[in-house]
This record gives C-alpha cells, structure tokens and sequence, in this order.
C-alpha cells in the first residue's frame, strides 16, 4: 500500500461499504470508519446493512475518487459483527477520529454509542 493510500485510510471521513444479503443486490452506503492499519471498524444501527452482513460477510468498501475519477482506492474484505468489540465511545482513536462530528450532531460519545451499537469489522483481502 502506498503512503497516499495509507494517509487516505487514517484521515477521510467517510468510506462507502458495498453489502449484498442473501438476494445478491448491492447496497452502497457511506459509512465512518476507523482503520487501525489492519483493519476497518464501522459502528451501525441494525438495519440493511447489519443484516447484510450477517447474511453475506462479503463486502467492498470504496474511498471517494477525486473529481475527474482518478484517486481510486478499492478494497474486498470479509465482515463480521463481533460481541466483544467496545462500544464506540471506548475506542480512543475512532473518537479522535469522529469526535467533532458527533459533537455537531449535538451529540457525546455515549449518546452515539447507543444509537450506534452495532459493530462491524471488516478484513482486508486486497487493495484496488
């Protein structure tokens, strides 16, 4: 991985993570994130996309291109919503990360925590 792909992992705001369930239509959604140099962890409601996962661990998560669709950065992983995951307010670097846009939500960490409960972990099994 190259040194602008690895300064786009830490600091964009958003990753869109593509999900399919069981009837194979893709579902592409923005999403937080929080990559940890191994691997990616998004907080969720339970919904379209926590189904999904539990349906269909497969799953692409895509940065933003630039405007001219130059800048690409694709990656197929596998999924998981593991139980032991904390809760997001007691991961130190997802609220480094997200801790101003959570406030402008007019929320705290815990509040957010609540509403997003749902962890998902996504490995890495090639970069694009």
């Amino acid at each position: 991985m190259d040194r602008q792909t690895r300064s786009r992992l830490k600091n964009d705001i958003v990753i869109w993570l593509v999900t399919a369930g069981r009837d194979r239509r893709p579902h592409a959604v923005p999403v937080w994130f929080w990559w940890d140099g191994k691997t990616f962890l998004i907080y969720a409601v339970s919904g379209q996309k926590t189904r999904n996962v539990r349906e269909n661990r497969y799953v692409e998560l895509h940065l933003n291109s630039d405007p001219a669709g130059n800048d690409v950065v694709r990656v197929e992983g596998t999924a998981s919503s593991p139980r032991t995951q904390p809760p997001a307010h007691k991961v130190r670097g997802y609220i480094r990360k997200y801790g101003d846009q959570i406030k402008d939500l007019g929320m705290t960490p815990q509040q957010f925590a609540e509403d997003y409960k749902v962890p998902i972990r996504v490995r890495p099994t090639r970069f694009h």
